[in-house]
């Protein structure tokens, strides 16, 4: 059964950890190209960077499709959820980010299967080919553990930017009070991010600066994350 309205909260922060066990602590989603690359050289670029994938990616892509799973799930609407599958897995533009999605997409199921194995959405997931993207899996997880949406999508947001500020630290590299400061400024964002994602009707992918960084990084001499 899902939990009721007192532990929801907890729910979400065990969604938001980056000690939830799917591997996101290996990826840089493109920062560390952008680093080798001069873009991102100290806290300020840092921060403008990440804000930018932020509300140019997670806000028009990322978190869309998750608010689409989250009802897609509660409806039990299997093929939404493999249209929403079928798009994120379409629109990846490297190698790497497409390998990203669907490790940690299969991660997660892992994670669902052993903790929520009566959730009615697993078998749904499971169809998925070939394999479950983590948005769409993340957002079936929130729905699954009776998450509302919006607080689900702020969660979600929240995990991507502490991420992100922890590899921003590791490869800039950053001081910890640099990275608490990098991590306000994204948090500060969110709220906006989440608003714009609810608004949107259908997800939209276009990085290009990203997608030509992400391809870099696939060379990249010398490397700590995997994308």
């Amino acid at each position: 059964m899902p939990p009721d309205a007192s532990s929801s909260l907890l729910h979400l922060l065990w969604l938001a950890s980056p000690a939830l066990p799917v591997g996101g602590f290996s990826y840089s989603e493109g920062l560390e190209a952008a680093v080798d690359a001069g873009i991102v050289h100290d806290e300020t670029s840092a921060g403008d960077w990440l804000l930018n994938q932020l509300e140019l990616v997670q806000a028009r892509a990322e978190l869309p499709v998750a608010a689409a799973a989250h009802a897609a799930t509660l409806a039990l609407d299997a093929e939404r959820l493999a249209q929403l599958n079928a798009w994120v897995l379409k629109t990846r533009e490297t190698s790497e980010s497409l390998q990203q999605i669907q490790q940690m997409g299969r991660s997660l199921l892992v994670w669902m299967q052993g903790l929520v194995p009566d959730a009615p959405v697993l078998p749904l997931l499971q169809t998925l080919k070939p394999a479950p993207a983590w948005p769409v899996v993340m957002g079936a997880a929130a729905a699954s553990r009776g998450a509302a949406l919006e607080p689900a999508l702020q969660a979600i947001a929240f995990g991507w930017a502490e991420n992100l500020m922890q590899a921003a630290v590791r490869c800039v590299p950053l001081g910890q009070t640099s990275g608490q400061r990098l991590l306000a400024r994204l948090v500060q964002a969110i709220p906006q991010a989440v608003a714009t994602a609810v608004a949107v009707h259908e997800p939209m992918a276009f990085s290009p600066l990203l997608g030509v960084l992400g391809a870099r990084h696939e060379t990249q001499y010398s490397r700590l994350f995997r994308s």
